[in-house]
């Protein structure tokens, strides 16, 4: 009996030592089936955090056996990719595009109309009319728009629709005539529309602007509850950083005081506009980074969009005999931001579309970065690329930063745009991977749906949402689910400057990650565009939790 109860004894003493010795963290998650998106694409089932990093990653019985936490997560067997990183979006412009006249998928002017006139009669008052997401493409005869009917429908009031792209809008005469807009106003990189010598209202890539800038900025209390509505939708798709491509010193400044009160848990890498303001403000100082914010790059428009016939191409457009398009600004202004931002720590970013724009910028690029280097200078979209010329951001490790989704939208009428024999070197994502080994992916919201899915699914089978075409359009240039997730995580975060903290689930790292209903490595392509985000977390705090998952009902039977 006596050894027995000593035996006893020394069981309770080393039970009592292993719990002792258990180290105390903040978050354990476990029972889950974990990419880590590593060198090695590994694969783990638990992983512990503490103070908002991961500490260790690997099998359950290692975890639960070396840490213990008050806060433990069992995943119910569901699937952990780290939080998804948009390389290329439009966070601000998407929260402002929440508050306006949704017109995304309308079919006619006609529809157009009736959604106008609808938000009008459900917001009385307004001092403008805003609206965003017209496409031309979808309408009868493929046309643009004009403002007759505008014209007639708010006289009073001053209307501004801008294109899904953002590159065009049609504005009213209350609008023209408020900017001091009239016909014959000469410009350069943009369009102003006209029949029979009179404004048409049709407003294309700079000439947006001469209207736009009229509008009045939107209240502190306004612009931040737009904020934190974007916010919202974003961390329910999964998305925990956001690369906002082009904004105002005025708007990184709300969006730091925001981030300091925790009111905005949203992590941005921003590019500033192309504006003297800007330059102004920054270039002395250098980038700015606070745990949230990282102002690293300045953001440049070499030509417009191929929807709007803005983009820039070597030879005329198939569909309109003698036109190019056009540069937005002279390739001297390039060569010239190009020459100071070398100086610097900040990263040259430049929106390019036509084959022109993208040699044009290359060639820039190429005479002073000058062979391999780790600047990382950007061209945002690269959709369409002269054969010749995709070796050209490879020699000096030029980084494409495509929107897989651009290619699915564009594939009904890309073709008239561009003929068969140039389209075969557009939204040729696998040709431009090839040239740096890795590419970063984005969304373009509020251009494209906010969707991170749809980014997997378009980049991966380069089918739309409707699953057409049945074989893929222009499949030899599809990623790999592995490298579509890389663009989505690792490399959307080299991409930014911050792969050393956050881009893949590894010790030492933001605990920024999600949890999926479904596995993205191996669910059947029909079934991709129906996953669930069941939880959101960053910096190891849950930000978003699916009212449909198991987690809603387990965390309301506890409180």
């Amino acid at each position: 009996m006596k050894k027995i109860i000593i035996a006893g004894l020394g069981i309770v003493l080393l039970f009592s030592f292993g719990c002792r010795s258990q180290q105390s963290v903040d978050l354990i998650v476990h029972h889950a089936t974990i990419y880590a998106v590593d060198s090695g694409f590994s694969k783990a089932e638990a992983m512990a955090v503490k103070d908002g990093k991961i500490i260790a990653i690997g099998n359950e019985q290692d975890i639960m056996n070396t840490y213990r936490s008050p806060n433990t997560v069992d995943a119910n067997g569901k699937f952990i990719f780290p939080g998804f990183i948009d390389a290329h979006a439009h966070f601000v412009d998407y929260a402002g595009s929440l508050f306006q006249v949704d017109l995304t998928g309308s079919v006619s002017w006609s529809e157009v109309l009736q959604r106008v006139r609808r938000f009008v009669a459900g917001h009385p008052g307004l001092s403008w009319i805003q609206g965003y997401g017209w496409d031309q493409n979808r309408f009868p005869g493929k046309d643009f728009p004009n403002n007759d009917s505008l014209i007639i429908l708010f006289p009073d009031v001053p209307v501004l629709l801008g294109r899904i792209d953002g590159h065009a809008a049609i504005a009213n005469a209350r609008a023209l005539a408020l900017s001091g807009v009239h016909a014959g106003v000469r410009l350069t990189g943009g369009v102003l529309g006209t029949v029979r010598g009179k404004l048409s209202g049709l407003l294309v890539d700079n000439a947006v602007g001469l209207v736009g800038r009229h509008i009045p900025d939107p209240s502190a209390a306004d612009y931040s509850r737009w904020l934190i509505a974007a916010q919202e939708n974003c961390f329910a798709q999964g998305l925990t950083t956001i690369t906002d491509c082009g904004l105002m010193y005025t708007d990184v400044a709300l969006i730091d005081s925001l981030q300091k009160i925790d009111s905005l848990k949203m992590k941005l890498y921003v590019m500033l506009s192309d504006r003297p303001e800007n330059y102004n403000r920054y270039l002395k100082s250098g980038p700015y980074k606070t745990p949230r914010l990282f102002v690293h790059g300045f953001k440049l428009y070499a030509d417009g969009a191929l929807g709007s016939r803005g983009a820039c191409l070597l030879q005329p457009y198939q569909d309109k005999p003698g036109w190019n398009g056009f540069l937005l600004s002279s390739k001297e202004h390039y060569d010239s931001i190009a020459g100071i931002l070398i100086k610097t720590d900040f990263q040259m970013c430049t929106h390019a579309i036509g084959d022109s724009g993208n040699r044009m910028i290359l060639d820039v690029y190429n005479k002073y970065l000058n062979g391999k280097n780790d600047r990382r200078w950007r061209i945002e979209h690269a959709q369409v690329i002269n054969r010749n010329d995709f070796e050209l951001f490879g020699e000096s490790n030029i980084i494409p930063s495509v929107q897989p989704t651009h290619a699915t939208s564009d594939m009904y009428w890309a073709g008239e745009r561009l003929g068969t024999e140039r389209l075969k070197s557009a939204y040729a994502n696998k040709d431009l991977l090839r040239q740096n080994g890795w590419i970063p992916l984005g969304t373009d919201f509020p251009v494209e749906d906010i969707s991170p899915f749809k980014t997997f699914h378009s980049a991966v089978f380069r089918k739309d949402a409707n699953h057409y075409p049945a074989g893929g359009f222009q499949p030899e240039n599809a990623l790999s689910r592995e490298e579509a997730i890389r663009g989505m995580t690792i490399w959307a975060a080299k991409a930014d400057f911050l792969e050393k903290e956050t881009g893949s689930l590894e010790p030492g790292k933001k605990a920024d990650f999600i949890l999926l209903d479904q596995d993205l490595m191996t669910a059947d392509e029909a079934i991709i565009l129906n996953t669930k985000v069941l939880a959101t977390y960053s910096d190891g705090k849950r930000v978003y939790k699916s009212r449909h998952s198991y987690l809603y009902a387990l965390s309301q039977s506890r409180s």
